[in-house]
């Protein structure tokens, strides 16, 4: 993808889909300007970002490394196939408070992170309720780039994305992000 697509985005997950998920990718005009699709009966995650649901044209491919999600790595190629970054979950410390580092594309090299902003209501969360939507925030060389927000409703799955700086966290590698992080969401609700 080469156009310019800004840096605030809206990524919503399709309401009652049997096999597998599907989510729509829209920016701040509420243009539709990709579509994702989570494989169905996969034992390692397989997501698709496609320029549209014709799923036609792909954009990113996410595949697990793993079939375990409890501290697994996701690897995100472009259109040729190529690299272009990871993600992986901090087993132990996501227990209370979701942690992800983020992996360059050449080493796995660590420059990056993303976590929940709140300590206290993370584990409110987990143990009390699950009615109290989510917020990530992105670091890169500790300066914050980006952040995702869940909603509130507890039928349609939203997350919004706001990307400050572009130069150090690509949109289109942050969307593929929201993206994995809806549908891993999704897996835990």
């Amino acid at each position: 993808m080469n156009k310019t697509i800004g840096n605030s985005f809206l990524i919503q997950k399709k309401f009652m889909k049997l096999i597998g998920s599907d989510f729509r990718i829209y920016d701040s005009q509420k243009n539709e300007i990709l579509f994702a699709h989570l494989k169905g009966f996969k034992l390692k995650e397989d997501i698709t970002l496609y320029s549209d649901d014709s799923k036609i044209i792909s954009v990113i491919n996410i595949k697990a490394r793993s079939i375990i999600d409890f501290s697994s790595a996701y690897d995100f190629y472009d259109a040729a196939g190529k690299k272009i970054g990871a993600v992986k979950r901090k087993g132990f410390s996501s227990i209370f408070r979701d942690e992800w580092i983020i992996m360059n594309s050449e080493s796995d090299v660590e420059i990056g992170k993303i976590y929940e902003d709140n300590f206290l209501l993370a584990v409110l969360r987990r143990f009390v309720t699950s009615l109290i939507p989510e917020k990530f925030v992105v670091l890169i060389n500790g300066k914050q780039v980006a952040s995702y927000q869940n909603n509130f409703n507890p039928f349609i799955s939203k997350v919004s994305v706001q990307i400050s700086d572009t130069e150090s966290y690509s949109a289109e590698f942050g969307i593929a992000v929201g993206v994995l992080l809806c549908a891993i969401e999704g897996k835990k609700s």
